[in-house]
């Protein structure tokens, strides 16, 4: 039986190209393609397909949430993220949702292809970066804090964010330049996976 596929991605350009992938290959039949989650979130469980390609970015409700609302109602569809965004907050979040597989738009459409019978088939398909970053996420040991891996010079800079200092106010203090600073932000919010400064700060505070 082909597999059953439907797309839920805003951009037109784009979902007329995976939709005419999709109809092309023999091993595929499209089951549905929505412009905005809410549609999809309407119609898919009135005929389910086996994989849904799900964009991040939606108007109105966001690819994330409508993977948890779709979950709940048909437990048994899984779901490949197809995204721009390659950072580690989408990642998890869309993992935790209930999506299988995570894929960035510009992944060649034989990959594409070889994703969806693998996601269908049970795996989670994924490029080798984010599968790793998976594995770290997951291998640290047990009580070990996000925060705890930090260095000390990135410690002590994310302790001076959470007391409100300014970036050249954290220069001065810590004498270090305005270049080091910028470059705690960047390694910072990675190894946290938070894409602010009050999100960095909420998870120091949680530590």
């Amino acid at each position: 039986m082909p597999i059953k596929v439907a797309i839920v991605d805003d951009d037109e350009g784009i979902r007329a190209s995976l939709a005419a992938l999709i109809r092309k290959a023999s091993a595929f039949t499209l089951a549905g393609e929505f412009a905005d989650a809410e549609t999809a979130l309407k119609e898919i469980p009135r005929n389910p397909p086996d994989v849904i390609l799900m964009d991040i970015n939606l108007p109105g409700i966001k690819g994330v949430e409508c993977v948890r609302q779709l979950k709940v109602a048909v437990p048994q569809v899984q779901f490949l993220m197809l995204t721009v965004y390659e950072d580690s907050d989408s990642l998890f979040n869309s993992l935790k949702a209930g999506a299988s597989g995570y894929l960035l738009k510009r992944t060649a459409s034989s990959r594409l292809l070889e994703a969806i019978r693998d996601v269908h088939a049970g795996g989670s398909p994924m490029t080798p970066q984010l599968a790793r970053r998976v594995v770290q996420y997951f291998s640290r040991p047990e009580g070990d804090s996000l925060v705890s891996r930090l260095t000390p010079g990135e410690k002590e800079f994310l302790r001076q964010l959470a007391q409100g200092y300014a970036y050249k106010e954290i220069a001065d203090r810590l004498k270090i330049s305005i270049d080091t600073v910028r470059s705690y932000v960047r390694t910072v919010y990675e190894k946290l996976h938070v894409h602010s400064r009050t999100e960095a700060v909420v998870k120091y505070l949680q530590r």
